[in-house]
């Protein structure tokens, strides 16, 4: 079985900083936009993500840690598959167990979603349940035919759950998404405004038919990572390098945004750890409008430093910078 750990470089105890830390350097490093031609690259990146979203996830991470599941999330133990496990159907989505309801509301039989024990038994002895042999009396105890008990209305099917994995700049731009669910149907969706990993949205009647009407389909949203912006509330990050030279002189320098790159102005002088502004490039607020983009300043120096040692020579910053440290 594929260990997560292994495959980020972190030890089993690692914290939550340092999963996101080694994942973002195997990001920078693997991502397909900067190893068009090595296809093991992109298999390596793959893996990390998958790797990353299941120790992301504290639950999730959980159940690996106790050996209840694999990677891909799917059950690492007998009968998994019908109790607790989830599976992936088409699209990738995963989590609905293989009568339609929910793998995380299928335990401890209390996840909001009613769990009928006579389907339980039908799926493992057949139509007649563990009782079918021991007597009319006895069924109809149970249920009656059908399984229906007298005085309760009839259930609706059980729901459908999905995982919707959606990059980083499509949710900032609340681009559509295709998902496919598991009777075949496609559908494009419309991302919510204000979405954010773990938000989950419910379409109506795509779920299990049952006597009582059909149940939904419950798709829940997880946003990836992204290799160079990261997300603080409705605002995106990004920490921009700029040279001596253009620090010193100023410069306008063309900058990455979730809708492409723009032109920003650095003034003359800027230090790093500057926080530049780019109204209205973040991501969606639920109540209306954009956050921005902050772009911190980076100045990186030359690798080859005699050539700026040589101009500086004779010349000394006589700035008191450390003045407020009192020393």
């Amino acid at each position: 079985m594929a260990d997560p750990y292994a495959i980020l470089g972190v030890q089993r105890g690692a914290s939550e900083q340092e999963i996101k830390s080694a994942y973002r350097k195997l990001a920078k490093e693997l991502h397909p936009d900067r190893n068009t031609d090595n296809p093991k690259a992109t298999e390596r990146f793959s893996e990390a993500t998958r790797a990353y979203d299941l120790l992301s996830d504290k639950d999730e991470r959980a159940k690996f840690d106790r050996g209840e599941i694999d990677i891909d999330g799917n059950p690492a133990m007998p009968f998994g598959g019908g109790f607790g496990g989830g599976f992936r159907g088409a699209g990738g989505a995963r989590g609905a167990s293989p009568r339609g309801g929910s793998a995380r509301d299928f335990e401890g039989f209390g996840g909001g979603e009613e769990v009928d024990l006579g389907d339980i038994f039908e799926g493992l002895f057949g139509r007649g349940g563990p009782g079918a042999g021991m007597g009319a009396g006895m069924g109809a105890g149970m249920g009656g035919a059908g399984g229906q008990r007298r005085g309760v209305p009839p259930q609706r099917g059980a729901n459908r759950s999905y995982r919707m994995r959606v990059p980083f700049v499509e949710a900032a731009a609340l681009s559509s998404q295709r998902i496919s669910l598991s009777d075949g149907a496609t559908i494009d969706l419309k991302l919510p405004a204000g979405v954010e990993d773990g938000t989950q949205m419910r379409l109506k009647g795509k779920g299990e038919q049952g006597p009582g009407g059909t149940g939904d389909a419950l798709v829940t949203i997880e946003i990836e990572p992204h290799p160079f912006f990261t997300r603080e509330g409705a605002d995106v990050r990004l920490e921009l390098p700029v040279t001596l030279d253009e620090a010193v002189r100023g410069a306008r320098i063309r900058v990455p945004t979730v809708e492409g790159p723009v032109m920003l102005t650095v003034a003359p002088g800027t230090g790093s750890g500057k926080v530049l502004r780019l109204k209205g490039r973040g991501f969606s607020r639920k109540g209306g409008g954009r956050g921005d983009q902050l772009v911190t300043v980076a100045i990186q120096l030359p690798e080859d430093l005699s050539e700026l040692a040589r101009r500086l020579e004779g010349w000394e910053e006589t700035t008191p910078v450390r003045a407020r440290f009192g020393l």
